[in-house]
């Protein structure tokens, strides 16, 4: 238990049995990944549409409908929350169906989660995802 917070009952609780993976994703390479997952049975995820500066920013191309120079790259931000006995299977599939083998191909973080709670059913953790 974190110092500073009392063990008592409705206390969060750390649960490491849950895992939020976000994943920085070459656009085009988005329907791929999420076939990828869905194979694996992940179907919940949330896309969204981001840019940025990694390696490659002093690349220049076009994206549809826009150009770009060094400025921002037009990227994706996929979230998945699953289960611990699955995240690293998950990993594996993303980094797989992103990969490109140039630069940008992206970036993949995972973290723990210390609360997951379902608002319909208020079921936690692993019941939450």
């Amino acid at each position: 238990m974190p110092a500073g917070r009392p063990e008592r009952e409705g206390a969060w609780r750390r649960i490491d049995l849950v895992k939020k993976i976000e994943a920085i994703i070459k656009p085009f390479r988005l329907e791929e990944v999420r076939d990828a997952l869905c194979a694996l049975g992940i179907e919940g995820m949330t896309v969204i549409e981001v840019k940025g500066l990694g390696h490659q920013r002093r690349a220049t191309g076009v994206f549809p409908g826009d150009e770009y120079g060094d400025e921002f790259i037009p990227k994706i931000k996929l979230e998945v929350v699953v289960s611990d006995k699955v995240a690293d299977q998950v990993v594996m599939t993303i980094m797989k169906s992103a990969q490109t083998g140039k630069f940008g191909d992206g970036k993949v973080f995972v973290s723990k989660i210390d609360k997951a709670i379902r608002i319909r059913t208020q079921g936690e953790g692993e019941e939450a995802i």
